[in-house]
């Protein structure tokens, strides 16, 4: 139980003791304020009753101008405790006699009755003010003014506040004892179902059950249901360890694989470097000695031995590199910095217009932000994607070539897109695959890898690729990269 927090039990007691005493409270008040109402109704009506015994024994004190008689009349008054004073009051307004109770009573207040009332009472808080018409031969002679408190009123109150304490211990003691049988048939399973939950919570053990109530009542219901919800946690933690240990058993598996690949592809990668290497180192010097020959009979056939020499160490060197590309997107470490992609793609624009500065290419490269990825792979992915566009633009008399970004629902896409030749919608899917070519050798070289090695490199980065094109009309290549993302696998 957290500090400061109270029981069940004495949540119940303290609810019993509340409500009895809000009822108690609310029948005393109710109780109170109907007697103080007919104690008030009561007071008036025996006022009235008074006024007119004094009336009729005072008319003919009025028709003889007898004040003393009068007088005499109203101290008859005396033996009603609530009355405090009273006046008797000619036609012309004159008081006739008065009676007052004591010494430092206030006479009788003298209002005027309504026109056609003969008896009219005024109450002011504990003030009684009643008036009566005295009327002989059906004629007025006088009107009699009796003044009362109700005196009664607050020794009623004290009795009902002293009925109400003494009630409300009463019912303060029958709280607890119903609380305390509350904690018996309601209380303790509850806290003992909250001790099974705490535990279960604590100790992360399912198999622990919350004891069953004999009684078949809501409560009944709340554990079973409690240990019926504990039986599906446990079946469902049982399976979800056992999918954990399979889950674990098959990326230990995928991981071992994965070395494995990982050991042939840097294998394949150490035999395309070295064991091509050597062949190429031959073939060069052979055509370093073919330079040397001298003679005017072969001339021409030395310098086209001497130019296809030249091509297959081109195409096998660029085939080289090509694969030490892919080898590198797929394995290599990313090493993550600010990367200026404008700036990269300006200074491939600038090396390819040199070594073709005949050709009539505008390129328009915009202002990208700056990422964060591995500099390296990027440079190689968007030197392939540059020079892809460099090289199927090549068969037209001029050509532009675009690079770019464009805010897609939050996203930057970047492009790149020529007006060159294009390709086929339908061989959209054969684009990215390895040593897989759209176009034959004749018309385009190449070695059908690179952009293979861009999807990978995007895809360690956590972005795809996609490109749009049709023949002879050009072609974009669309591609995303995560700034910061995790490298994929």
């Amino acid at each position: 139980m957290r500090p400061g927090s109270s029981s069940i039990s004495a949540k119940l007691t303290w609810m019993n003791v509340v409500v009895s005493a809000t009822v108690l409270v609310l029948a005393t008040l109710a109780f109170f304020s109907w007697d103080v109402i007919s104690f008030r109704r009561d007071l008036v009506h025996n006022l009235e009753s008074s006024a007119q015994i004094v009336g009729t024994n005072s008319v003919s004190a009025l028709l003889f101008d007898d004040q003393q008689s009068a007088a005499t009349t109203l101290q008859a008054l005396r033996n009603s405790p609530d009355v405090v004073s009273a006046a008797l009051v000619t036609t012309d307004g004159t008081t006739f006699a008065e009676y007052e109770r004591g010494a430092n009573v206030a006479p009788a207040p003298v209002r005027a009755l309504d026109p056609g009332t003969n008896d009219q009472s005024w109450i002011s808080g504990r003030h009684v003010l009643l008036a009566h018409r005295i009327i002989f031969q059906g004629k007025p002679v006088g009107t009699v003014y009796i003044a009362a408190e109700l005196t009664e009123t607050g020794s009623r109150a004290r009795q009902y506040l002293e009925i109400a304490i003494g009630v409300l211990l009463i019912c303060m003691a029958a709280g607890l004892l119903i609380g305390s049988a509350a904690r018996r048939l309601v209380a303790r399973p509850i806290v003992a179902l909250a001790e099974t939950a705490r535990q279960v919570s604590r100790e992360r053990d399912y198999a622990v059950r919350a004891a069953s109530h004999p009684d078949n009542d809501e409560i009944a219901v709340l554990i079973d249901s409690f240990n019926e919800m504990l039986g599906q946690i446990q079946e469902r933690d049982t399976a979800l360890n056992r999918a954990r240990e399979q889950l674990e058993a098959r990326v230990q598996e995928r991981t071992a694989a994965l070395r494995a690949a990982n050991r042939e592809l840097e294998a394949f990668s150490y035999t395309v470097a070295h064991d091509l290497r050597g062949p190429l180192d031959a073939v060069q010097g052979m055509v370093y000695i073919l330079e040397g020959i001298e003679g005017e009979n072969r001339v021409a056939e030395r310098v086209e031995i001497l130019e296809q020499l030249r091509q297959a160490t081109r195409t096998m060197a660029s085939l080289i590199d090509d694969l030490l590309n892919l080898s590198r997107a797929s394995t290599a470490a990313l090493k993550r910095q600010k990367v200026d992609m404008t700036a990269i793609v300006t200074g491939i624009a600038e090396g390819l217009r040199r070594g073709e500065p005949e050709r009539r290419v505008e390129f328009m490269i915009a202002q990208v932000p700056e990422i964060e990825a591995d500099e390296g792979l990027v440079r190689v992915a968007l030197d392939n994607l540059v020079r892809n566009a460099w090289k199927y633009s090549s068969r037209h008399e001029t050509s532009c070539i675009e690079f770019g970004a464009i805010n897609r629902r939050g996203e930057i896409i970047y492009y790149v897109r020529d007006d060159g030749a294009g390709f086929d919608p339908k061989l959209n899917d054969q684009l990215f695959q390895p040593f897989h070519r759209l176009h034959s050798r004749s018309e385009f070289p190449g070695t059908g890898i690179g952009l293979a090695t861009v999807q990978r490199i995007l895809a360690r980065h956590g972005g795809q690729i996609w490109a749009e094109g049709a023949v002879e009309k050009g072609a974009t290549f669309w591609f995303t990269l995560k700034s910061g993302a995790t490298a994929a696998a």
